[in-house]
């Protein structure tokens, strides 16, 4: 007990020396509470007969019917199948080239240039996704896009991006790319510039090539970042946005466009089926939260530090 008295000198000082940082915080906390913590409250909607009229609480408890239902559609499965086959693609073809890109920019010396690169490929990510698909309409339409009258001039054969299915599934995976490449890039050349440039010097005193040295210092250094990256886009696996499969699919292509996502808006929102469409976004969040521990287990398990330390 006779220590409490400096104990409170100790952590008035601390606050009196910090109190700019904790206002800092104050904002994001205050977000997340309105925005992420109390909404969990409609989470209870999934196991009622919800009424609008009658409010959450007044609505009849139903328990699990609702899960039992939607898990009895066919329409469930195939968009769940599409969430899973869309975000795999992502993490296949897109989560590596950000990192070949940062390792690519870290080893140009032309500084105008790197930052000229650098800043054209991380503009994208500041355009809407309406905006995107615009474009898309522009470049890929099958009648009026450039490509194909660009394809009919040389007397090639049009292209169906956007209403083929195979060819939208490209489509779409190639623009998600373009658009988030350069911005996850960031992430990765923060780490870089955080290696110690003694490391790459040693390297090369000891003879190693700029391949050599880029696989045996600048891979195993940002490895941490490279895991707790590939554990949150595990985690991932099963949310999907909204807007880049609504604004690039269409009635042609459907069967592979319709995603979690979309599917809750349809339900939900143009059907008034509240609670099928809250006990899908609960199975959702459910199944994003076993996928991102069993990645962050696994990661421990071979000795990386994960998201949770």
């Amino acid at each position: 007990m006779s220590d409490s008295p400096l104990r409170r000198r100790k952590f008035a000082t601390y606050m009196r020396n910090n109190y700019i940082l904790y206002l800092f915080l104050l904002p994001p906390a205050i977000y997340f509470i309105i925005f992420k913590y109390i909404p969990m409250f409609g989470v209870i909607i999934a196991f009622k007969d919800f009424n609008i009229f009658e409010g959450v609480m007044k609505s009849k408890w139903i328990g699990f019917s609702a899960f039992k239902e939607i898990f009895a559609m066919e329409d469930f499965w195939q968009v769940l199948r599409n969430t899973f086959t869309l975000n795999l693609l992502d993490l296949v073809f897109g989560f590596p080239l950000p990192i070949i890109i940062a390792i690519l920019l870290n080893e140009i010396k032309i500084t105008w240039f790197k930052k000229v690169t650098q800043t054209v490929l991380y503009l994208p990510h500041f355009l809407s996704w309406i905006v995107i698909g615009g474009l898309a309409l522009e470049l890929f339409a099958t009648d009026t896009g450039f490509i194909n009258i660009a394809l009919q001039k040389f007397g090639l054969s049009q292209i169906p991006f956007l209403s083929n299915k195979w060819w939208w599934l490209f489509t779409y995976v190639l623009l998600g790319i373009w658009q988030s490449a350069g911005w996850n890039t960031i992430i990765y050349l923060a780490a870089i510039t955080g290696i110690n440039p003694e490391l790459y010097e040693a390297a090369a005193i000891d003879g190693a090539t700029r391949s050599q040295r880029i696989w045996h210092v600048t891979l195993p250094s940002i490895k941490p970042t490279i895991v707790i990256m590939l554990i949150l886009n595990l985690g991932r696996m099963v949310s999907i946005g909204f807007d880049r499969p609504y604004v690039l699919g269409n009635n042609m292509v459907m069967e592979f466009s319709d995603v979690i996502s979309t599917f809750v808006y349809r339900v939900g929102l143009q059907s008034g089926q509240y609670t099928i469409a809250t006990a899908v976004g609960l199975f959702q969040s459910v199944i994003g939260m076993i996928f991102l521990l069993t990645a962050n287990y696994a990661a421990q398990k071979i000795g990386e530090q994960g998201i949770f330390v």
